[in-house]
């Protein structure tokens, strides 16, 4: 359970509510700070949903303590890493590496990576799940929703169960690395003939297992951590990124679905965008997905009976709507497209875009008077393809929107829509 200091102050926070409440008094931001800091994943995933599927319109406390979770990077000690090494890759473990650098590069939200060499001399990273995370999923996202419930801070319209069953089933996926391997194979095989401009790194089963995943270290940065790009070179990142966005949507009905910006790197020796992360990838019913590709095509087209119509069909609205609903959920849904207008400009400029704040205001009427939660396929969808807008728009990217998106429609087989 929550336990000490949080879970007194649960009843008063219930009866005051708000910022004000005592729940989020600095002495208490602290020990939630704390709590939330050893369900870090939960945590994370939950904050990560909440504010892509509502284009961050978490209140400002709650903002507050993710963040601070996120940025604290907690080690697992050596003997407890070695014992999930052990467990998965066997006593003798370190024979199968030339070099293991005892210091992690990095701490993510279930797990830590280390750099290591194999003995082939093949330059690696061993990502290492934190013990215990998979077995705690369920009682820290329980919880994490009591938590949050008691806070009265989130509005009713985010379904905040549904949220909580879909971070269940994700960070679900996300603790199986077995899954993420063969995440990681797949996308490999799906991107054959883009080797000159994406790189997806090797998967090294030999060492790895449930909670230890081995794949080719990639030497690139972080797209937005590189100061010195031209105008040039962010147009071409952006283009590439959001082309290979639109293809999963479209073709591949797979997708690596966090749109975390490091999963993005830039490596200037051979002028190439490597991926990282395959552990919430997901495929897509093709039924869903059809809709969804009619439902932006028609936005593209500005068809506004047609939005209605489909996002009916997708269980976006139920048919009973006010008018004031109707309108905000059309208009969202038209912003989304934008770029992909018939009459949007030819070259796109994402440094000039509004399509994220424009979108946030129709969000308060949305959860307001939304009858029906969000179909389960577009949490993830949204997330990647909203990371992908705010990508090119961090980047300042101009890009081929709408000929991309002409393109991916052809290319994925939906030429009535591309004609349209």
């Amino acid at each position: 359970m929550i336990g000490g200091a949080l879970t007194e102050s649960l009843t008063r926070a219930i009866g005051g509510g708000g910022e004000g409440s005592v729940m989020l008094s600095p002495g208490n931001m602290e020990r939630l700070v704390a709590k939330l800091s050893r369900m870090r994943g939960a945590a994370l995933k939950m904050g990560q949903m909440m504010s892509f599927q509502d284009s961050k319109m978490l209140p400002g406390p709650i903002q507050e303590v993710l963040q601070r979770v996120q940025d604290r990077a907690d080690y697992m000690p050596s003997y407890q890493r070695d014992k999930v090494l052990v467990s998965n890759l066997g006593e003798n473990w370190r024979d199968l590496f030339e070099e293991f650098e005892e210091t992690p590069i990095a701490a993510a939200s279930i797990g830590q990576v280390h750099k290591a060499m194999l003995k082939s001399g093949k330059p690696v990273a061993v990502k290492i799940q934190f013990p215990g995370v998979a077995d705690s999923i369920n009682s820290d996202l329980d919880n994490l929703g009591i938590l949050l419930t008691a806070t009265k801070l989130l509005p009713k319209g985010l379904y905040l169960e549904k949220t909580i069953d879909n971070a269940r089933t994700e960070l679900g996926w996300e603790c199986d690395y077995e899954r993420e391997a063969q995440c990681l194979k797949r996308f490999k095989e799906l991107m054959v003939g883009e080797e000159n401009i994406f790189l997806v790194p090797d998967v090294h089963l030999e060492a790895s297992g449930k909670q230890v995943i081995t794949m080719d270290f990639m030497q690139g940065s972080a797209v937005t951590r590189i100061a010195t790009f031209t105008q040039e070179q962010k147009d071409w990142i952006g283009t590439q990124i959001l082309r290979l966005c639109l293809r999963e949507i479209t073709e591949f009905h797979f997708m690596q679905t966090d749109p975390n910006w490091t999963n993005f790197l830039y490596n200037p020796e051979n002028n190439k965008l490597e991926l990282l992360d395959f552990g919430a990838s997901r495929e897509y019913p093709k039924n869903f997905v059809d809709h969804y590709v009619r439902l932006l095509a028609a936005a593209s087209r500005t068809d506004r009976g047609k939005v209605k119509e489909l996002s009916e069909d997708l269980g976006y609205l139920t048919g009973h709507e006010s008018k004031t609903m109707l309108d905000a959920h059309i208009g969202s849904v038209l912003t989304l497209a934008e770029p992909f207008l018939q009459s949007a400009p030819e070259l796109y400029d994402f440094s000039d875009q509004t399509i994220t704040e424009r979108v946030k205001s129709f969000i308060p009427v949305m959860l307001r008077e939304r009858l029906a939660p969000p179909p389960e396929e577009t949490y993830s969808l949204h997330r990647k393809l909203s990371g992908a807008f705010l990508l090119c728009a961090r980047l300042g990217s101009r890009v081929r929107c709408r000929d991309l998106f002409q393109e991916s429609l052809k290319r994925g087989g939906y030429l009535d829509e591309a004609k349209a």
